[in-house]
């Protein structure tokens, strides 16, 4: 988001065919350094046949730590914040690493100080809401101890779960202090967050406390470019408080970025600033990658009858120029170095939640790196669906088909269901990877009365991981 000591004041539709004209010759112009992946620094991960790892490494010259399976890598700088400064799964890098920041550290502001703001970029935690009207709102982005402290690391565990503590340093303008565990497990690419908030003040105070998490929408094949095949999905409010099912918090009002359609509030990444609020009902936001083929799923606990900042339980954020209103008055495109480098934020908001002086409360997410195709239809128990199941009547059977991307390893087995539910059966369809897609195309013998298949990943000792997809028999016997 915008640092403080530029506040943006944004025109509405009057000013849209004045953008139009220059962002063009901005796309032209910008050329940016693409960012290298972990890999390239730290070596492979999954150097581990088997199990976890804890490590402490140097990244970019500063003390940071190393959690890694044979899936995932993860690089913690503790100093940066308590920044999660990259995710790496099967080779592919998702998080955004300011490359005019690298290696570079600044202290917290002292008190008095101008506003600053370093966007290093990786995850990290912020509160809401924000803004500058009192002591309830938090004026950042700003280089305070929340966003910019020395957080202090511990390793909780080195297996079988690898488990890193990283705790920050009280604020006194909020009387925030954060602090997270990280797990990575030893069979699964699933990475789970344990983020506290704790009130260490001598006073009631009432926060939302957000994750705020920077991919990285450069194009990877050409650089200078954006992605143009970068997505955001999210479950759309049929109920929404929001006009269009969601509400356009700065930029450009008839941003094409955004829809909603078939249930979901869909963001096609575009090189234009713009803040979208969605007050998402589901457990789960989903950014994709088309070009690369990787996804991410972060999956957190919506509470119904709760209240979210602005009613937002979702909010994504698209770096870029936009257009603001200069000192005479006169709009104009603003770029800045913050500006030029491609990302995009996906935030996921706690409710509003008052502490008493000592008292904590916690957010516990999940996100599952996993291997994508062209398509997006939606998120199941067990992966990302692609193509949703199909299962067709043959002469030689049922044909069931489909594509998914799996974010557990395991046995796919298709389950056979009667007009009242119950199974009648189960065969084998293969195995789950999670660092490769799953393509169901496969002819299979169903008992008779099948009205109906589900198609299920179990564990390498047999748990249920959830179901993929369900379909109804079609098609005549």
């Amino acid at each position: 988001m915008a640092a403080p000591d530029q506040q943006r004041h944004f025109v509405n539709a009057g000013v849209i065919s004045f953008m139009a004209v220059c962002v063009a010759q901005i796309f032209s112009a910008q050329t940016y350094p693409a960012v290298r992946s972990v890999q390239q620094r730290l070596g492979a991960a999954g150097s581990t046949a088997a199990g976890c790892e804890v490590s402490d490494v140097t990244h970019e010259g500063l003390a940071a730590a190393r959690i890694a399976n044979r899936w995932v890598e993860l690089v913690l700088v503790p100093k940066l914040g308590g920044r999660l400064m990259q995710v790496t799964f099967a080779g592919h890098a998702y998080l955004f690493e300011n490359p005019e920041l690298k290696g570079k550290y600044f202290p917290p502001l002292t008190a008095g100080a101008r506003a600053r703001w370093y966007n290093y970029g990786g995850d990290k935690l912020w509160p809401l809401p924000e803004g500058t009207a009192d002591a309830q709102h938090w004026p950042g982005p700003i280089a305070d101890a929340l966003d910019d402290g020395d957080y202090k690391l511990t390793v909780v565990s080195r297996g079988p779960r690898c488990v890193v503590r990283m705790e920050g340093p009280g604020e006194e303008r909020t009387g925030l202090q954060y602090s997270r565990e990280i797990t990575l497990g030893d069979d699964t690419p699933e990475i789970s967050f344990h983020a506290v908030m704790k009130n260490v003040s001598a006073h009631p105070i009432e926060w939302s406390m957000q994750s705020v998490t920077q991919y990285d929408t450069a194009d990877r094949s050409a650089a200078g470019n954006f992605n143009r095949n970068f997505w955001a999905f999210t479950p759309a409010n049929p109920n929404s408080a929001y006009l269009e099912g969601f509400h356009v918090r700065s930029g450009l009002a008839d941003d094409p970025s955004f829809a909603v359609s078939g249930g979901l509030f869909r963001l096609h990444w575009l090189y234009l600033q713009s803040e979208v609020w969605v007050d998402s009902p589901g457990d789960w936001l989903a950014v994709v990658d088309r070009a690369s083929g990787y996804a991410m799923v972060e999956r957190f606990r919506y509470q119904a009858q709760a209240e979210y900042p602005g009613k937002a339980s979702v909010i994504f954020y698209k770096n870029g120029p936009a257009v603001e209103i200069n000192e005479r008055g006169l709009p104009e495109i603003r770029t800045s170095a913050d500006d030029a480098p491609y990302y995009m934020e996906a935030e996921l908001n706690t409710p509003m939640e008052k502490l008493a002086p000592g008292q904590t409360y916690a957010m516990d997410t999940q996100w599952y790196p996993v291997r994508s195709g062209r398509e997006f239809a939606g998120v199941a128990e067990a992966g990302v669906i692609g193509e949703p199941l199909l299962a067709v009547r043959t002469r030689a059977g049922v044909r069931l088909s489909g594509s998914f991307g799996v974010f557990f390893l395991g046995r796919v087995t298709a389950h056979f269901l009667g007009a009242q539910g119950v199974e009648l059966g189960s065969q084998p369809l293969g195995s789950a990877e999670p660092a490769e897609t799953l393509n169901l195309n496969q002819v299979v013998q169903p008992p008779s009365g099948t009205v109906r298949v589900t198609v299920s990943v179990s564990g390498q000792h047999g748990e249920n991981s959830g179901v993929l997809g369900e379909a109804a028999v079609t098609g005549n016997s």
